[in-house]
């Protein structure tokens, strides 16, 4: 008894060597005690710490705004594509074939106000043309008559035909019949001593000289005539005719043939007393 009793009390005291003695916790700071430790902040915390307040840019806002308009564009699309195809969808046979019917009607009238536009297209561009090609054959008709009334000068080929009248036997006559010549030889303009020869003119003696309708020329006489030199010349030197005469009178005649002869003495435009145009 006394062995057993003292093997069971000897463990005791060697355990309470073997553990180390206890430390008596230190005092916390005055100042650590004052402050309040800050909480660990979570990651929704952090998350919602990093997304507040954005830092949005211009660039970002004009970026965000453009790509609203373009899906809410193509939501109101879709939507009514939707309500169009659903709606179609939804309908009956009839109803279906009166909406073809429509489409095919309003096809052809497109069709037919095309037709109608390009055909007024082509109108106005023919009645453009006519009406071009009227106001040239007007401005030409224009200037023909102004040459034969005399009212615009006039240039082209034709002759030069000179009378020297040293006796003064030279009459009004005599220069008339060398106008009725050169007329019926094609002359187209004539022009005497600066005086325009027209339809209406005549010639009368001014006492020793000659009067162009009411304009006294003297010699010499010098008659520009526009018109195709190889009949113009010729028929002044036809037998009996102007030349002859002219020089039975002892006066000199003296023709010249040109590439070029300029007519621009002008007559004013006279308008008639009682003739006026008419359609008829």
């Amino acid at each position: 008894m006394s062995n057993q009793d003292e093997n069971d009390e000897t463990p005791e005291p060697r355990l309470r060597k073997e553990l180390p003695d206890e430390v008596p916790a230190a005092a916390p700071a005055d100042d650590e005690a004052a402050e309040p430790a800050e909480p660990a902040l979570t990651g929704r915390q952090r998350l919602v710490q990093g997304l507040w307040p954005p830092r949005i840019t211009r660039a970002q806002l004009i970026v965000a705004l453009l790509l609203f308009g373009l899906g809410f564009g193509l939501a109101v699309q879709v939507a009514s594509n939707s309500d169009s195809g659903n709606a179609l969808r939804g309908a009956r046979q009839e109803d279906l074939v009166r909406i073809l019917d429509e489409l095919g009607d309003r096809s052809q009238r497109l069709e037919d106000e095309k037709q109608g536009l390009e055909k007024q297209q082509q109108e106005l561009e023919n009645s453009s043309d006519q009406a071009e090609e009227a106001r040239k054959q007007t401005v030409e008709k224009e200037r023909q008559l102004g040459i034969l009334a005399g009212t615009v000068a006039a240039q082209g080929p034709g002759i030069t035909m000179t009378i020297e009248d040293t006796k003064g036997t030279v009459e009004a006559d005599m220069l008339l019949d060398a106008i009725q010549e050169l007329r019926a030889a094609g002359a187209e303009a004539i022009q005497v001593n600066g005086v325009r020869v027209v339809a209406g003119t005549f010639l009368t003696e001014s006492g020793k000289g000659v009067s162009v309708d009411g304009n006294k020329i003297n010699t010499p006489f010098r008659f520009k005539v526009i018109g195709n030199p190889q009949d113009l010349e010729p028929a002044l030197n036809i037998p009996g005719g102007v030349v002859q005469t002219l020089e039975k009178e002892q006066a000199t005649v003296t023709v010249e043939r040109s590439d070029k002869i300029v007519v621009d003495a002008l007559r004013a435009a006279k308008r008639p007393d009682y003739a006026r145009s008419s359609d008829q």
